[in-house]
C-alpha cells in the first residue's frame, strides 16, 4: 500500500502507541523515516530503533522510551505537509520550545536538527518538531 505521506503516517504511529503506553511500534520502512528515528533516538526521545527484513520494503521496529510510566514524547507535529511545503532560510530557522525540542530540518546536506543546521549555516524544509 503506497502513503502520500509517510512522515506523517510515522508520527501518528508513534503518538499512538505513546499515548497506549506500548513498548514497541511497527512502522513501514524508508530510508527518510529511518533518518528521522536516527535523530529522535540520538536526542533521546526513543530507546532503540531496528529495521526488520521480513517483506520487501521491511519494517522498522521503534522502542519507546517511558520515564515515570510517562513517555519521554510529549508531542510531535508534522509541519511542511505535500499540500504545503514550509521552506525556511537558516537564520529563521524555528526554535521549538524555546530550544528544549528539536525541528527536524531537510537540507541539501541531508536531515539535520535545526541546531545542526544554524551552526553550518544552512536553510531548507522544516519537517517535523518533536518534545
Amino acid at each position: 500500500m503506497s502513503l502520500s505521506d509517510p512522515i506523517a503516517n510515522s508520527l501518528t504511529n508513534i503518538r499512538n502507541a505513546a499515548q497506549a503506553r506500548k513498548e514497541t511500534v511497527d512502522i513501514p520502512a524508508s530510508k527518510l523515516v529511518e533518518r528521522i528515528l536516527q535523530i529522535f533516538k540520538e536526542d533521546g526521545y526513543v530507546e532503540d530503533v531496528r529495521l526488520l527484513k521480513d517483506t520487501t520494503q521491511g519494517t522498522l521496529k521503534v522502542y519507546l522510551k517511558y520515564e515515570n510510566k510517562k513517555s519521554v514524547i510529549r508531542g510531535l507535529k508534522r509541519i511542511s505537509k505535500p499540500g504545503l511545503r514550509i521552506y525556511s532560510e537558516h537564520d529563521r530557522l524555528p526554535r521549538v520550545l524555546n530550544g528544549l525540542g528539536t525541528a527536524i530540518i531537510s537540507t541539501s546536506k541531508g536531515l539535520m536538527r535545526d541546531r545542526e543546521a544554524r551552526k553550518l549555516k544552512i536553510g531548507g524544509e522544516v519537517l517535523c518538531y518533536v518534545w
